[in-house]
């Protein structure tokens, strides 16, 4: 048996396996951003529970703080009290709201065609995530250092 190649049918052969490893291709760097944004998803899910955690934390810190009032004057303490307890409800409004954004923002992300475009999307998100990450860090020691004077006095 003779096989004879012929232009025609090598051509339509290397485009039919030029299209499979595009395929291919395709669905790895698809399989690729899934994974990394399922990475920001859990990402922001830990972050999430540490600022929750941190907030009950506070939260416990500042009802100590409250329950103290024989060492200090209740007429000292209760403004300053009430102006944390304000500061920690203002911080957890925020971050829920950020949540929800963050949220809406990765099912855009999710639901973009272009791969390239995806993946810039993701990472500006992993950007922002890390700038809020510190924001938060520095907004929950400033609270802490509130507290702490507040038990000080």
């Amino acid at each position: 048996m003779i096989i004879i190649l012929t232009p025609a049918l090598t051509a339509q052969s290397l485009l039919g396996a030029s299209d499979q490893l595009e395929e291919v291709l395709r669905q790895q760097t698809t399989a690729r951003q899934e994974e990394k944004i399922k990475e920001v998803k859990q990402q922001e899910q830990l972050e999430t529970l540490k600022r929750d955690q941190q907030s009950a934390q506070s939260q416990q810190q500042l009802d100590q703080i409250k329950r103290q009032k024989v060492e200090t004057p209740v007429a000292a303490t209760k403004p300053q009290a009430t102006q944390t307890q304000q500061q920690l409800d203002q911080l957890r409004n925020d971050q829920q709201l950020q949540r929800l954004q963050t949220e809406q923002q990765l099912r855009r992300v999710e639901q973009e065609k272009n791969s390239l475009r995806q993946q810039q999307q993701i990472n500006e998100l992993q950007r922002q995530q890390q700038i809020r990450s510190l924001q938060e860090q520095i907004q929950r020691n400033q609270t802490q250092q509130d507290l702490d004077r507040l038990r000080q006095q």
